[in-house]
């Protein structure tokens, strides 16, 4: 992995490890595909003005995140059904995080539990969860947090529907995948994912597939159950509910707008997510990092900003902390390094981003994050 010198280059050995159908719903959007390919392109549109003769001797990237205080300004995004990209999913990420003593969050729709997730993430922890028909199910979570010893949740709200997913139709992709006539060849070309994929341990969305063996003789397959949970009734008054059960550090993922990201933090989030859910969900959804701006502005310093999505080098963070976020969250380039090389390949996308990042903040004259502004930064105009 040390041949791999940017996230890109990581990108192309990940398309070389997986069959075509799984490397396109890691590496796919939704329809057209526009908000996946302007929440990266939209960087391009901010030029760095660095100041000059600044004192870097007393440089430090320490920012504080879910109430814990972290080395670099960068988290590991939850992503679910992790295992379909290696087979040591979830527990080869926390090894790598881990290294770098960055936050990572399980997703619920994880294959690993939360208990053993716990009990391998050394670092800030977190758990992303949703507001579930079943507010049981919801409850069961937020308690098994606690009990995990979790420094946070994430609650998504922009899955209320599946993005349309065109690759994936394309593919015929199942979940988990399944052989038949059209993806034989495409699987058995690439038997060192094929064989443990396949053949090895049952894809499942294991937090959650005790509730479906709880059912009745009702024989339900789980993703149908796991879809069927989502709740389009959820409002910001179930914001508040999660808030006023969680009592701890609370972010809300999906916020694109000023106005939600104040909402958000009436009901009790301290942290926003600006994401755009990777340009899976909403087609031509804004970029992420076109709106920080706008919601720093409206929230004026009283809860934490992420951005999430598009990253791709570590002068993308630097640009998102100028606009006024407090750190950036990333999944594509971790899953990318999860594929290529499992929890090395982890470690050396995060190595990547890290050393970039650094390196830019050096260029721009900035210790540390706190000396980054929006007078360092430019808008091209058309």
């Amino acid at each position: 992995m040390q041949d791999r010198h940017n996230i890109m280059d990581i990108r192309r050995a990940a398309s070389r490890a997986l069959p075509r159908p799984v490397f396109d719903y890691l590496d796919g959007g939704s329809e057209d595909e526009i908000a996946l390919r302007r929440s990266t392109s939209a960087y391009d549109d901010i030029e760095l003005l660095p100041q000059a003769l600044k004192d870097l001797s007393k440089s430090n990237h320490q920012t504080e995140i879910f109430g814990r205080s972290i080395p670099f300004p960068l988290m590991l995004a939850p992503t679910g059904l992790t295992r379909l990209f290696h087979k040591d999913a979830e527990i080869a990420v926390a090894e790598a995080s881990n290294r770098f003593g960055l936050p990572y969050s399980l997703s619920t729709l994880g294959t690993t539990t939360m208990e053993d997730f716990a009990l391998v993430t050394t670092g800030p922890r977190l758990f992303q969860i949703y507001i579930f028909k079943d507010r049981g199910l919801t409850e069961e979570f937020i308690a098994r947090a606690h009990e995990g010893g979790y420094d946070g949740l994430i609650l998504t709200v922009d899955t209320l529907v599946a993005g349309k997913r065109e690759r994936d139709l394309f593919n015929d992709l199942s979940l988990p995948p399944r052989l038949n006539p059209r993806t034989f060849l495409q699987f058995a070309a690439k038997p060192k994912w094929s064989l443990p994929a396949l053949f090895g341990r049952k894809f499942d969305f294991v937090n959650v597939a005790h509730r479906v063996e709880a059912m009745s003789d009702r024989q339900t397959p789980l993703h149908v159950y796991v879809a069927g949970q989502f709740d389009v009734s959820v409002t910001w008054k179930d914001v508040e509910w999660l808030a006023d059960r969680w009592k701890g550090p609370l972010a809300v993922k999906g916020i694109m707008t000023a106005e939600d990201a104040v909402l958000a933090r009436e009901c009790g989030a301290d942290t926003v997510m600006i994401s755009n859910h990777g340009g899976r969900q909403l087609e031509s959804a804004a970029a992420p990092i076109d709106q920080i701006a706008s919601v720093a502005d409206a929230v004026g310093g009283t809860v934490k900003i992420i951005c999430d999505g598009g990253i791709r080098r570590g002068t993308h963070i630097v640009k998102a902390l100028a606009m006024g976020a407090d750190a950036c969250s990333i999944g594509r380039p971790y899953l990318y390094g999860l594929a290529a090389g499992g929890a090395p390949g982890v470690a050396r996308a995060l190595e990547i981003l890290l050393d970039e990042y650094k390196r830019t903040m050096a260029l721009m004259g900035a210790a540390t994050p706190r000396h980054l502004d929006a007078s360092m930064v430019r808008r091209l105009t058309n």
